[in-house]
């Protein structure tokens, strides 16, 4: 069809119009529709010849950028999010509170540690004499965040034995007969070889032995974040049992004491007890200096009802409210001795048991070890008939979805502080760490709702959530005010890390956009 100068003037500026009020609407609200007539637009060939060359490019640039998203497989920003239901703030979701104060905001904004601790831990380090503590303080930083599990017997052997097959394979072929075995002198020189392979290719796990040198650098490296990381581990109890006061508390591996005062700080007014056991006596002494200011001499402690032991409570019947330990299992020797331990802590656990690990992907592994081990059962004896419940931060008692043999990524969360006050500190800092809370009891009046385990990317009219959600998987939330309502895209824009989105998923309901 013939059409003339006017006609394809009209036609470009209809086209004109088009695209500009294509371009005015948000990405995620274009209709499938507008994007096929956008595409059919394109091959009408008398309007397009009729158009400049930078007219074409961007009439082309225009058409790939908003047909390409909608054309290509949706993976990593495919919009997965559990159907809600439209809720306001007069409904009983909010009730009545900001969006920024939603039931599933956990996180902390900044921990502070206590002004006396800061000023026993400043007047221990003026006190001492470590020289080049700064350099010390890095090290032993720099140690502990690389720190493995020991390697067990029985891999340490399949390693041997699959290295020293390998080996074997190079050397056999270049004998002048492949099937006769090798000589005495070859078979040395292959030992050799082998031994040598894994000692460069094997971590080498060693006991920590804490001195009163290194319990004080030991102090001024660690103290001010485990503190952050257990008080938002506490902060979660507090948070959503608001009901739980605990009397009584076993801080295992307690080192520097910081459990204790996280707990002081959390449930000081009905915290009766502290019982804080650590197999280093100069560790022991460092905290009850602590605990009283930070004088040599014989002070009252700074609270009351703190005891120090190189040993756990040897009777079963002796239980506590809530149960921790904070970055010790890495130093246990050997797997059988964590089975043992997390087993041991379990049976004292009457309300809690909080566990905390370095961020990374040992941490993450020994604590779902610990999980596996609690959740499975299989103690000999049964002094508590309450069933174990994964409190936080895993909305389910399925296989951790991180755990890919692929590709395995550590479940973690940040919490920012305010370091101690020294002169290589920075104003503020974040510790990387993971946990993991279980409690005695089922978990039917707990809400299955899922965790935000990334940042939360907020974006022009929509924001990105990672979520572990309580089917055992991982999804990405693409949460938008026209397809979700106002109210959960403001909580889910207003949350953080670590957070819970407060939604549900019917029973027997499939995911949109599956």
């Amino acid at each position: 069809m013939q059409y003339s100068r006017c006609g394809c003037t009209m036609d470009l500026y209809r086209g004109n119009m088009i695209f500009s009020v294509l371009f005015s609407i948000p990405f995620l609200m274009i209709p499938n529709i507008l994007l096929a007539f956008l595409t059919a637009a394109a091959h009408r060939v008398d309007v397009f010849r009729e158009l400049s060359t930078m007219d074409k490019t961007l009439l082309l640039w225009a058409v790939l950028t908003l047909c390409g998203p909608a054309a290509a497989p949706q993976t990593a920003f495919a919009t997965i999010i559990p159907r809600v239901s439209q809720v306001d703030n007069s409904s009983d979701f909010l009730g009545n509170v900001p969006h920024r104060r939603h039931p599933g905001v956990l996180h902390l904004r900044s921990v502070r540690l206590p002004a006396e601790l800061v000023k026993a831990a400043q007047l221990l380090v003026e006190q001492s004499t470590v020289h080049g503590l700064k350099d010390q303080v890095v090290a032993l930083t720099n140690y502990l965040w690389s720190r493995k599990r020991p390697l067990e017997a029985n891999e340490l052997q399949r390693r041997g034995q699959q290295l020293e097959q390998q080996l074997r394979e190079k050397v056999q072929p270049r004998a002048a007969d492949s099937s006769s075995p090798l000589t005495d002198a070859e078979e040395e020189k292959l030992q050799r070889r082998v031994l040598n392979r894994l000692r460069k290719t094997t971590y080498h796990w060693e006991a920590l032995r804490y001195t009163d040198e290194l319990s004080l650098v030991y102090m001024a490296a660690r103290l001010d974040g485990g503190f952050a990381a257990v008080s938002r581990a506490f902060h979660e109890i507090q948070k959503r049992v608001t009901d739980f006061a605990p009397r009584t508390l076993l801080d295992f591996g307690s080192g520097t004491g910081s459990v204790s005062w996280a707990a002081h700080g959390a449930w000081g007014q009905t915290l009766r007890e502290y019982l804080c056991v650590d197999s280093s006596s100069p560790m022991l002494a460092l905290a009850e200096r602590l605990l009283q200011g930070g004088s040599e001499s014989s002070q009252a402690p700074l609270f009351p009802g703190v005891y120090f032991r190189q040993f756990l409570p040897v009777s079963p019947k002796v239980k506590f409210d809530l149960v921790v330990s904070a970055f010790s299992l890495n130093e246990l020797p050997s797997l059988a001795e964590r089975r043992e331990t997390i087993r041991t802590l379990w049976r004292k656990t009457d309300g809690f048991l909080v566990l905390v690990e370095n961020g990374t992907k040992e941490g993450h592994q020994m604590l779902m070890e610990a999980r596996e081990i609690v959740l499975g059962g299989g103690d000999k004896v049964v002094h508590d008939p309450r069933e174990a419940h994964v409190f936080a931060p895993c909305p389910h008692h399925l296989p951790c979805p991180r755990l890919n043999p692929e590709r395995p990524l550590p479940c973690n969360y940040l919490q920012a502080y305010q370091p101690l006050p020294f002169r290589w500190n920075p104003v503020l800092k974040e510790e990387l760490f993971s946990f993991l809370i279980l409690r005695r009891g089922p978990g039917a009046s707990e809400e299955p709702w899922p965790r935000i385990t990334q940042a939360v990317l907020g974006r022009a009219r929509h924001v990105h959530c990672h979520l572990c959600c309580a089917d055992g998987s991982l999804q990405h939330a693409v949460i938008t005010a026209r397809r979700h309502g106002r109210d959960l895209y403001r909580c889910a824009r207003l949350s953080h890390w670590g957070d819970r989105l407060p939604v549900t998923m019917p029973p027997g309901e499939a995911v949109p956009g599956e």
